[in-house]
């Protein structure tokens, strides 16, 4: 646990994004909910009752409260530049939700204005925060098992058929998966390849006319070290990909094979706009909107780091290592729940020790994302000029 004052979190944004942190934030000893703005009343009401905190509609009102050092930004992909301009106008260091933004130019003015402001800008919750992932990224550091030079990711889910807000469904808004998915799976890449992608070409696909959006890619990312990066994803909801990963979910929590096709027919005749209400933090389901404790921790689908001597195979639970002249496991301690960002947030908001993610970090990923979206469109390679190697 990492040690030093109680940092005062301010919360942007009391939806499906915050749940997912909640558990963590909860758990860790050196955070306090102090405040939350968002529009929504039950939100507030209920953030309001449970941490004793002070609850606005707008970030501007929750921000002029100076009893918060810092902001959590969980709020729609399309609202992260304005929310952090606002927070670091008045002095509070930020956690913004992946992707940063939807725009390069975007990104540079969150960077710039949170440096103006000398506060802190972390980007995430990403799974390069992962333990499995970090361990890997050790490991490829320490030398022993030379040079990374190729990876293969993919991931297959039911992404395109969990209930949707309307811009959500609208690729110009920031929707589909590319934006929403493809910062995971690149901010992985990335991480493992040493941070400086090269070039990337891609194919997109968007099949399904009552819901068209591109719910999968394919992309072959390079990197100025020399590796390649294979990275795949398709959230049509047919196969899952969990079932090669012992049926544990991306958060870590055992799934049932028995639900096949659960996520599709609960779509049928509903409403989907109340469905996503149901879903976030002020529903009066309560706290069953939470996701179940995690056993494992999280994953982004099965991946084969390759490099000189070995392959590297991290999983929910342990790291396989697949030498020149032998096959060994390597255990994981149990999970926290997504303590790896939190602490890697506080160490830079307090301690002033920044992590891999940060801004720089997280508008490179974007690029990637950005480029994976142009090369389908274009049919064609195209060239990275935004990078920024691991730290």
């Amino acid at each position: 646990m990492v040690a030093g004052p109680t940092l005062r979190l301010g919360v942007i944004g009391l939806g499906r994004a915050f749940t997912l942190m909640l558990p963590g934030l909860r758990a860790h000893r050196r955070y306090a909910l102090v405040a939350a703005a968002d529009p929504n009343e039950d939100n507030r009401r209920r953030f309001a009752a449970e941490f004793g905190a002070k609850v606005y509609e707008t970030e501007q009102a929750m921000c002029r409260n100076g009893g918060v050092d810092a902001v959590y930004i969980a709020t729609p992909h399309q609202w992260h530049a304005a929310n952090t301009l606002v927070a670091a106008a008045a002095g509070k260091h930020v956690l913004v939700e992946k992707p940063m933004a939807l725009s390069i130019a975007d990104c540079y003015t969150m960077i710039e204005a949170c440096r103006a402001a000398k506060v802190a800008l972390v980007v995430g919750h990403s799974h390069s925060f992962d333990a499995p992932i970090r361990r890997a990224y050790e490991i490829i550091a320490s030398g022993s098992v030379g040079a990374v030079k190729m990876l293969h990711a993919l991931d297959y889910t039911d992404f395109l058929y969990r209930p949707r807000r309307p811009e959500e469904l609208d690729p110009d808004a920031g929707g589909g998966a590319v934006f929403n998915q493809g910062a995971h799976q690149v901010d992985v890449a990335r991480l493992l390849c040493g941070g400086k992608s090269s070039s990337v070409r891609a194919v997109t696909a968007a099949w399904d006319r009552a819901r068209p959006v591109e719910a999968a890619y394919s992309a072959l990312v390079t990197f100025e070290s020399g590796a390649a990066a294979s990275l795949t994803y398709s959230g049509f909801a047919h196969f899952d990909s969990d079932e090669l990963m012992g049926w544990i979910g991306e958060g870590g929590a055992v799934k049932d094979a028995a639900h096949y096709g659960d996520t599709r027919r609960a779509l049928k005749g509903q409403d989907e706009a109340a469905m996503r209400r149901a879903r976030s933090y002020g529903a009066t389901a309560g706290t069953a909107a939470a996701p179940a404790p995690a056993r494992y921790h999280p994953h982004f689908g099965p991946l084969i780091v390759s490099c000189e001597h070995a392959d590297l195979r991290p999983l929910p639970d342990c790291i396989w290592i697949y030498g020149d002249g032998e096959k060994y496991q390597e255990k994981l301690p149990p999970p926290q729940p997504r303590q790896e960002v939190l602490d890697a947030f506080y160490d830079a908001a307090v301690h002033g020790r920044a992590p891999a993610q940060t801004g720089e970090w997280g508008l490179a990923t974007l690029e990637v994302c950005l480029a994976i979206a142009q090369s389908a469109r274009e049919g064609r390679e195209i060239a990275l000029h935004h990078q920024t190697a691991v730290p």
